[in-house]
């Protein structure tokens, strides 16, 4: 299991945090992408979470493996914010990547380029020390509708080196 956190909080202030991040974003406002280097899905429509048969939330998301992500943001149920997250288990067909903006967390899904069927992923948004877990399941459907793969680079074989074949020699018995 790997665990990504990411925050990014003020851009001028410099600084990348781990865990107790919350304090950094009071009045922060921004898009889910802030350097607009992040491309989204042509197709991404998401349910909102909503609690399961165990209590968990879940939420469904149709998306196109096109490369794009697709964006799912949850709030802490209290109004405060999650100190800590990661993903258990992990997407099998795809990445998912989480981080906080303006105190929400934001879970991006990515499908690997081409992939079609369905995937499943779960963010564990952990609200503080000794505290209950929120856990958010994520079921994707996945099309490749339209996706064109990148060929990948062939090169031309080797040439066989053109060899030719002499006469045995034969010996005459005496």
């Amino acid at each position: 299991m790997r665990l990504r956190v990411l925050v990014m909080p003020v851009l001028t202030a410099g600084l990348l945090t781990g865990c107790n991040h919350g304090a950094l974003q009071t009045g922060i406002t921004g898009t889910p992408d802030p350097f607009g280097s992040v491309r989204t899905s042509a197709v991404c429509q998401v349910s909102p979470p909503k609690a399961g048969p165990t209590g968990d939330l879940v939420s469904s998301m149709t998306v196109r493996s096109d490369d794009g992500r697709c964006l799912l943001s949850v709030a802490a149920p209290d109004g405060g914010h999650y100190a800590s997250f990661g993903v258990s288990p992990a997407p099998e067909h795809g990445k998912a990547f989480l981080y906080t903006l303006d105190g929400r967390v934001q879970i991006s899904y990515t499908p690997s380029l081409g992939y079609a069927g369905t995937d499943t992923f779960t963010a564990i948004l952990i609200r503080g020390p000794g505290q209950k877990r929120d856990r958010v399941t994520v079921t994707a459907t996945v099309d490749a509708t339209g996706v064109v793969l990148p060929k990948p680079a062939v090169s031309e074989p080797p040439k066989a080196e053109k060899t030719t074949k002499k006469a045995p020699v034969r010996r005459r018995r005496k």
